[in-house]
């Protein structure tokens, strides 16, 4: 395994995280405003319909989705710059 890789490795561990915290808040945000409920339902809210639940679980797919390549991304054109090596 390159060096690079094993460096890059704690970085992508707290970017990973990171994203998460990241992706629930904008989730959390993005329910508020389609549905103008505070909570999102769970797949076993059983006073929910599967219009909502089936809403819910892919918005919440494509919002952790984006979020994670977004922050992985940066966090790898932020190690180029600083080291001059891609970490892949």
């Amino acid at each position: 395994m390159k060096m690079s890789k094993i460096a890059y490795k704690p970085v992508g561990m707290a970017l990973g995280a990171a994203s998460g915290l990241i992706a629930s808040a904008a989730f959390k945000q993005a329910w508020k405003v389609i549905e103008g409920e505070g909570d999102a339902p769970d797949a076993t809210d059983e006073d929910r319909s599967w219009k909502q639940i089936l809403l819910a679980a892919a918005l919440q797919g494509v919002i952790f989705s984006v979020v994670k390549a977004a922050v992985d991304r940066s966090g790898a054109v932020a190690t180029r710059r600083l080291t001059g090596v891609w970490p892949g």
